[in-house]
């Protein structure tokens, strides 16, 4: 989406449109949008801003403040390890690394391929199943070091 065509700019312009009588809409917006493309561009920004004359510097605020929109494209498969306090005393942060070992990339990158992007999440409230992962909603629970290969294998078998 580096530069946009005229079908993503009209696409942009009706889901903003879609919204034009709610007090606040830019929550819906960029939901929307994040669905749609997968992650929320500096053009895309300037779009929404035009369109509905909220100020780019308030939406990148929005976009960057939430965990769950993205300037940068994701993976295939987004492997959103907790870090919160009940998973990470459980060994959190060793699993997170032996993830990061495995595919070459840090919390918040993404694989040269495209398949895999690891984030880091802060608690998705699974405590009674520490440590807890999630790949695309399913979760894995009681993760450990020593399951994390067999993890990522199981979604690269996929790709064959």
């Amino acid at each position: 989406m580096a530069h946009i065509n005229e079908a993503g700019i009209r696409k942009i312009h009706e889901i903003c449109d879609r919204y034009a009588n709610e007090k606040t809409p830019l929550m819906m917006i960029l939901s929307d949008i994040q669905n749609e493309y997968g992650y929320i561009p500096l053009e895309v920004q300037q779009l929404v801003s035009e369109r509905t004359g909220i100020s780019v510097a308030e939406i990148y605020g929005v976009v960057t403040f939430y965990s769950f929109f993205s300037l940068e494209p994701k993976g295939k498969y987004i492997i959103g390890c907790c870090l919160g306090t009940a998973c990470y005393v459980k060994g959190a942060q060793q699993i997170i690394d032996k993830f990061s070992e495995i595919l070459g990339i840090r919390a918040g990158e993404t694989t040269a391929d495209g398949l895999f992007t690891i984030d880091a999440l802060r608690c998705i409230g699974a405590c009674g199943i520490a440590p807890a992962v999630t790949i695309n909603g399913k979760v894995y629970p009681k993760m450990t070091v020593d399951k994390v290969a067999a993890v990522v294998e199981e979604y690269r078998a996929k790709e064959v």
